[in-house]
């Protein structure tokens, strides 16, 4: 029996939150990144763009493997093969290094992202087992920058800064974060210390402070909308991979 969805403009920004314009950009990826051939073994029974459909739909709706098998007319196994391959090349592009005299404002922080491999998640303050995410995105264009490799949801925003490769990305940039990060050399908001209220002055940075950082916050909401983020049933680098490749899809919504 043959599938129900295959790449058309109606079904493609239904399924994966894109445009059929964009999509088109994320296949390009795939292709020269590698994705173009088989990579051995059987051939795929799938077009390259309808198995970057399969990964994109599977993001966005955290549907099971079972049930995107009748949606695409092919087997259980071949959704989950054609996920495995394709995972690693919707990763986002790398930063590009700070250009000189450029004023750039970046904003960073951290999600909780519900995971079942116990293995990369820690109980957390939200009592279920998740990773931290740590986010960077660009004050203005509210693009996602990078993301870094996640950790035990357990651990702290500014370990879990330090620990990461951010800070080597983020270097030569003004970098502004919440009071997680207090001690990472990041920008922060004033603290009030007992018996010493803040000064005016102070009081209108932070305020100012909050309304630019609500900016990651809304990121964040954005992001989650691909379902896959919201209870990751991946194994190993598989919630690392699914965050690449909403970083991507984001930055291509946003830019459309």
């Amino acid at each position: 029996m043959g599938g129900v969805l295959w790449v058309e403009a109606l079904w493609v920004e239904a399924f994966t939150g894109l445009r059929l314009g964009r999509f088109e950009r994320l296949v390009r990826v795939v292709r020269e990144r590698g994705g173009n051939g088989p990579g051995g073994g059987r051939p795929w029974c799938l077009p390259r763009a309808d198995r970057v459909l399969v990964v994109a739909v599977y993001y966005r709706t955290n549907l099971t493997m079972r049930q995107l098998a009748p949606l695409f007319g092919i087997s259980s196994a071949a959704v989950c093969r054609v996920i495995q391959r394709l995972r690693p090349l919707l990763a986002i592009e790398p930063a590009p290094r700070p250009v000189a005299d450029v004023e750039r404002l970046w904003i960073v922080d951290g999600t909780l992202v519900p995971v079942r491999d116990r293995t990369v998640a820690a109980s957390s303050r939200n009592y279920r087992f998740s990773a931290n995410v740590q986010v960077i995105i660009d004050a203005d264009s509210r693009l996602v920058i990078a993301t870094a490799r996640p950790v035990p949801g357990n651990k702290a925003d500014a370990h879990a800064w330090r620990e990461s490769d951010l800070p080597a990305i983020a270097a030569g940039t003004t970098v502004i974060a919440d009071g997680a990060y207090l001690g990472t050399g990041l920008i922060v908001p004033h603290r009030r210390r007992s018996g010493r209220p803040l000064l005016r002055g102070q009081e209108e940075d932070n305020t100012e402070h909050r309304r630019v950082r609500a900016r990651v916050e809304h990121t964040f909401a954005r992001m989650k909308n691909w379902k896959i983020l919201r209870d990751c049933r991946q194994k190993g680098d598989g919630l690392h991979h699914a965050v690449q490749a909403v970083a991507t899809m984001h930055n291509l919504a946003k830019a459309g």
